[in-house]
């Protein structure tokens, strides 16, 4: 570390040497320069106490104008973000490539431009070329969206500036824009974090709607400085297999609304459809009875989604190591799950393969969905069928009490209206719902007993 200056201050005029001498040489006093401290230098240096611009407080319980959110003309993606558009809001949507990001942002443009405000497409992957034949495959080609293919904010900015402010400004994406002023090639950690700044700092501003498309690393993180989901107001991810056709858009923050909502769509010839009833898209193809399948009611956010959980169990005669494989659940969640049913309830996989999934390649993360699991794992096990017209939710406890979960009344709720006419779940739980007939369960033994003894 390189050692500090000294300097030495004059008393009464507040001449600097970097010597000291008997005489001050800028006003002729004697014996008037005292020497200041590195510790004063660096004070004086960084003192931000003074030199700035006075800034207006305005107290929170005084009138003032509340913005107005601004609907898209797509209800799933208006659910997501909490019920439309914020003037002046930051939003980061990620998502895997080819899921569909850019064709659901064209989509809203387009909406957004049909209903009368100002849309900006900007495309830092793509040739305008290009996105006029995604445009026209999605039969948006009559839209009045501005497009643009650029990668630098400083020409992006000054263009902006020289129009009025768009009601939607879109930049696919982000880790493509570039800053003269940084060093560094687009994507690094610096020139993300810059343009960005840039960008979120002219959208609150001017109050345009601002959205930035982010690329994720192959862990499913957005690429980049973790900063920058800081910065934004909404994070969203677009998730879903390729190999399906449904997508769900995530809310994982959101400072405008809840961040529990979903949205739900279907990759279509001409673009991406809404979902209104995903219940119904996960639970095709259930017309017979079939052993190791049951049906779980999950909430996303305030919407009831009925999934299909299915397990498979494969005895071992060789004395090989099972396999233990989980697809759209949490692994640890299905070990603990086994030990609870061989400890409390005697049954023994140890000596088989057991196999869990989720069908149509959805995720939970629902405690609640330890009793559909446990039902599905025991009628695999006993090969015993379970009831197609019921459904099962509760938590499971290590010592194999079956705990109530929320929201109770609202999965009965939905999965009276689909048809089901059974539900089973804590007995402690709130009262059942009109027409559907409850079975209260306390203890794990309870199911397993009720699921081996049916014939």
């Amino acid at each position: 570390m390189a050692k500090p200056k000294r300097r030495y201050v004059c008393q009464a005029c507040g001449g600097v040497s970097s010597r000291w001498q008997g005489q001050c040489a800028d006003c002729g006093e004697w014996n008037s320069l005292s020497e200041e401290t590195p510790q004063t230098v660096f004070s004086a240096k960084h003192d931000l106490s003074s030199g700035g611009r006075p800034i207006q407080f305005t107290p929170l319980d005084a009138p003032g104008e509340v913005p107005r959110r601004q609907k898209t003309g797509i209800s799933e993606f208006d659910r997501a973000l909490g019920g439309g558009l914020v003037p002046g809001s930051a939003i980061l949507m990620g998502g895997d490539p080819g899921i569909g990001k850019s064709t659901l942002l064209l989509q809203v443009s387009a909406n957004v431009a049909n209903g009368g405000g100002l849309s900006v497409y900007v495309s830092g992957e793509e040739a305008a070329g290009q996105v006029r034949l995604r445009a026209e495959r999605l039969g948006l080609s009559k839209s009045p969206i501005q497009l643009a293919a650029a990668t630098s904010v400083r020409d992006i900015l000054t263009t902006l500036g020289m129009m009025d402010p768009p009601s939607l400004l879109v930049i696919d994406s982000i880790q493509t824009m570039h800053s003269d002023q940084i060093e560094g090639a687009p994507g690094t950690v610096s020139q993300v974090r810059g343009c960005a700044f840039e960008l979120i700092r002219y959208a609150k501003e001017n109050g345009v709607t601002l959205v930035l498309v982010g690329h994720v690393t192959k862990d499913g993180n957005i690429a980049g400085p973790r900063v920058l989901e800081h910065m934004v107001d909404v994070v969203m991810s677009f998730e879903g297999e390729r190999s399906h056709q449904y997508r769900i858009l995530r809310s994982l923050k959101n400072r405008f609304g809840p961040v529990d909502e979903i949205g739900v769509f279907a990759m279509e010839g001409d673009g991406l459809a809404e979902v209104g009833n995903p219940s119904m898209l996960f639970l095709s193809g259930r017309e017979e009875p079939m052993a190791g399948s049951a049906v779980f009611p999950a909430m996303e956010g305030t919407r009831p989604v009925l999934v299909e959980i299915q397990a498979l169990i494969v005895r071992l005669q060789s004395g090989a190591t099972p396999r233990r494989a989980v697809v759209g659940w949490d692994s640890g969640r299905m070990a603990m799950l086994l030990a609870v049913l061989e400890a409390r309830c005697g049954l023994s996989f140890s000596s088989a393969e057991v196999y869990l999934n989720v069908a149509g390649g959805y995720r939970l993360s629902d405690p609640a969905a330890d009793l559909a699991v446990a039902a599905a794992l025991v009628s695999a096990l006993g090969d015993k069928p379970l009831p197609t017209d019921a459904v099962w939710f509760g938590e499971v406890s290590l010592a194999g009490e079956i705990r109530p979960v929320a929201h109770s009344s609202i999965r009965q709720r939905e999965s009276a209206k689909l048809g089901f006419t059974k539900a089973l779940g804590p007995s402690n739980g709130p009262p059942p719902e009109k027409g559907l007939n409850f079975h209260g369960l306390t203890m794990l033994p309870n199911l397993v007993d009720r699921i081996l003894s049916d014939a």
